[in-house]
């Protein structure tokens, strides 16, 4: 529940070793169902708080202003968010603002990595490019590029808690130096008329975390919104989101300000926007496995009828569909990267924990192809 979030020891304790909490990684064939994943088919709690989010949320931009139809954004997810998993979360939510997986300026800037920006002209409804990097000219030069390729606006990413790109200067890193931040802001928002926004955390850890001053940097050099995860880089995914520093971080900002963390459902997100007074809400690892969770929350803070949560056979059949859209596209390699999406996807039924362990095992994409059929056909 949000209400009565505090800061507690988990999240705002001494600094830890860096590199200590990376992101928390659930095993598709044993982790547990979440509380999304568990619902029985098509029960959906009615919301009940905050008036619905019917108006479009403005971005200006330098040259460029975009409007935000939908107030719940799907956040970039490495490994995850790619175009098959997009199109997916557009079949609830067609007008929502979705993001590609976390793009390296540097891979862009050498070649590699392309294809996430370049299929974007092809691709229906807005999508965002996410990059990341420390180096101001090169985030600037990749911007350039993905606005050309028909990014609908860029954001950066300053909250990535992965040792790897924390320790180099990128992610989350860019929190320690806020006078790089600025810099970094500045230069993307000059290169491209785009809007340009930046997602980030409360702090590095501990009682050093400083979200308001960190925002309102943010804000001066350029960027035209923030997302706010309500956890440090300290904390990665552990313990609570804390909403309440949400909250005091939108009150200092004249920008618009998205909530992140913790909102697995549509009774979460108006909670959340409830005790936050945020203009929006996005939803990350939440989604993994359900893709129908931001068209649910879209349609809750529009005051629309609840779409209800898919059962076993819609499930079985969102993990064949994904499963087989991945191995047309990446040969047999697609086996390995849809393992993960079937794990999530295939959960709160009966016989759904023994399925997984099989689908993981399985070793060709027929084989996992039949499991899912066949598990289709059971009572």
């Amino acid at each position: 529940m949000a209400q009565g979030r505090r800061r507690d020891g988990s999240g705002f304790g001494p600094c830890p070793n860096d590199g200590e909490n990376g992101p928390r990684v659930l095993h598709p064939a044993t982790a547990g169902p979440s509380p999304q994943n568990s619902a029985a088919p098509g029960a959906i709690s009615s919301p009940t708080a905050s008036p619905p989010f019917q108006s479009p949320l403005a971005l200006p931009g330098r040259g460029t202003p975009r409007q935000l139809a939908c107030r719940v954004l799907q956040s970039p997810l490495a490994g995850v968010s790619d175009r098959i998993f997009r199109q997916l979360v557009r079949r609830w939510a067609p007008g929502a603002l979705l993001f590609t997986e976390m793009v390296n300026a540097t891979s862009l800037e050498l070649g590699f990595g392309l294809e996430k920006v370049e299929e974007l002209a092809s691709e229906a409804g807005p999508i965002g490019v996410q990059l990341f990097d420390y180096r101001p000219a090169a985030m600037a030069d990749a911007a350039r590029r993905a606005e050309q390729a028909g990014a609908f606006l860029i954001d950066i990413n300053m909250g990535c808690p992965v040792k790897k790109i924390a320790r180099k200067g990128g992610g989350s890193g860019l929190i320690r130096d806020p006078a790089l931040a600025q810099r970094l802001v500045a230069a993307v928002a000059e290169a491209v008329s785009i809007p340009v926004t930046v997602k980030t955390r409360l702090g590095w850890c501990g009682d050093s975390a400083d979200p308001v001053g960190f925002a309102l940097a943010l804000q001066a050099a350029g960027a035209q919104a923030l997302t706010l995860h309500g956890r440090t880089r300290q904390q990665g995914f552990r313990g609570q989101a804390d909403w309440q520093a949400i909250a005091a971080v939108k009150r200092a900002l004249t920008i618009p300000l998205i909530a992140n963390g913790d909102i697995t459902s549509p009774d979460d997100a108006l909670r959340c926007l409830a005790e936050t007074g945020a203009d929006g809400v996005m939803v990350g690892r939440g989604t993994m496995g359900a893709p129908w969770l931001v068209g649910q929350i879209d349609a809750a803070l529009a005051g629309r009828p609840v779409p209800p949560t898919p059962g076993k056979g819609e499930r079985l059949a969102l993990a064949a569909e994904q499963l087989q859209a991945l191995v047309a596209r990446k040969g047999d390699h697609g086996l390995l990267i849809a393992r993960k999406h079937m794990g999530w996807t295939c959960q709160g039924f009966p016989g759904a924990a023994q399925l997984r362990q099989q689908l993981m095992r399985e070793p060709t994409p027929a084989g996992a192809l039949a499991l899912l059929e066949r598990a289709a056909q059971e009572d």
